[in-house]
């Protein structure tokens, strides 16, 4: 016999008797093409020159089409490269105000450091000095996608890209508290197709 549903209580009877569960839900998270596009060092500033002084960004930025993780890439004289953390403040998938101390890039050494929060909106870019005015900084988006919710573990069934399953599940992050920790990382690099994603809530 089919157990029964406790519409008033949202649980689910099972066959074995006084055990009832909760009832859960496929989502379905849908990503554009147009907004799926490949991670980009200078996506949201173009690099920033050094002036040896700190210096707080809050215009020329171009928040990232879907809520995406921030990257920030070191170039220009490698020996002017000093080992600082950029600090990102902005908003999250839920529109709260949020902020990230970026890893530190490798004194002397030209590359990209990443974030791991979603962020939806990018409000100022704080760059620490650097040792000379030849170092520059630019802040980009990686390849973590936000996700809408608030998990406790990890609920992504499926992922596809291009209406194409992944073979490897995505990489999934997640907080009970934090929605900008809980993040999707495809197996296969985004090239601006269409994912998306199926997980139960």
């Amino acid at each position: 016999m089919r157990p029964g549903y406790d519409p008033k209580l949202g649980r689910i009877k099972t066959d074995a008797s006084g055990v009832v569960l909760d009832r859960a839900f496929i989502a379905h998270l849908q990503i554009a093409a147009a907004d799926a596009v490949v991670a980009s060092t200078t996506g949201v500033h173009a690099a920033v020159t050094s002036t040896a002084e700190q210096q707080v960004v809050t215009t020329a930025i171009t928040n990232p089409a879907v809520p995406r993780n921030i990257t920030a890439t070191a170039g220009g004289t490698a020996g002017d490269i000093k080992a600082i953390q950029v600090i990102v403040a902005g908003t999250n998938y839920a529109d709260e105000a949020i902020t990230e101390t970026l890893p530190a890039f490798t004194v002397d050494t030209a590359g990209t450091v990443t974030g791991s929060k979603a962020f939806k909106t990018v409000t100022s870019i704080t760059i620490p000095a650097h040792d000379g005015t030849g170092a520059t900084t630019a802040i980009g988006f990686g390849a973590k996608l936000g996700l809408p919710y608030k998990l406790a573990h990890n609920t992504v069934l499926a992922a596809y890209l291009d209406n194409a399953k992944e073979a490897t599940a995505p990489t999934v992050t997640v907080s009970s508290t934090a929605i900008e920790s809980n993040t999707m990382t495809l197996n296969t690099a985004l090239s601006g197709k269409i994912v998306d994603a199926y997980l139960m809530i």
